[in-house]
């Protein structure tokens, strides 16, 4: 009897040699207009999106990290091998930034998420080991309330014992209240586990 076609999945891959930053901006009149559609990366300070970005790209160094929380201060556009461009937003909850200063980031944020035509996933990363902050809420909230599609990426998966990684992603569930329709994926940019199954989910909005 022959076998029924299956339709196979190829999953996006990028050429690491050609990613690289676009510009960094804190205003529309300096974002850039390139004709590729965009995924934002947003999450808590320090959460690991600089990280997750060069495991994406399979490259060191296409995003800088630091141990420094809150240096991220713009918006920073990277042209992903000419499929789609990553924006790595300013990381939010960090306390020692001025009130001032966090009204600005998070209206600049703000006005991104919700204005940018070109925008068509949000990629929320969130820390695996913890529940999700108040932060991490009021966030995944804004973007359902903008109808945005989400992403949630549980970072540092490779600090919690494989066992017990369901548990945790489930509180994450519980907290964030997710929609059916949102996929959330341990992630650990050390052994770059479910990778490929990300890469799978974003490939629909690019």
């Amino acid at each position: 009897m022959r076998q029924p076609f299956l339709k196979e999945v190829t999953r996006m891959k990028i050429n690491p040699s050609n990613v690289d930053i676009i510009t960094s901006a804190v205003s529309p009149e300096h974002y850039p207009e390139t004709g590729l559609k965009e995924i934002a990366l947003s999450g808590r300070s320090n959460v690991g999106k600089s990280s997750f970005i060069n495991a994406m790209c399979g490259r060191k160094g296409v995003a800088r990290t630091s141990s420094k929380p809150g240096k991220t201060i713009t918006l920073n556009f990277y042209n992903a091998d000419n499929k789609f461009v990553f924006v790595d937003v300013p990381g939010y909850g960090y306390a020692k930034q001025s009130k001032s200063e966090r009204e600005k980031w998070g209206g600049m944020i703000e006005g991104y998420l919700k204005d940018r035509a070109t925008l068509t996933c949000v990629v929320q990363l969130v820390d695996l080991r913890h529940p999700p902050t108040a932060d991490d809420i009021s966030m995944y909230d804004f973007l359902k309330y903008y109808e945005l599609p989400v992403v949630i990426v549980a970072t540092k998966a490779d600090k919690i014992a494989r066992g017990k990684v369901q548990k945790h992603i489930s509180v994450i569930k519980r907290e964030l209240e997710m929609e059916p329709e949102d996929q959330i994926f341990p992630f650990s940019s050390l052994d770059k586990r479910n990778l490929p199954e990300i890469m799978t989910a974003l490939q629909k909005f690019v």
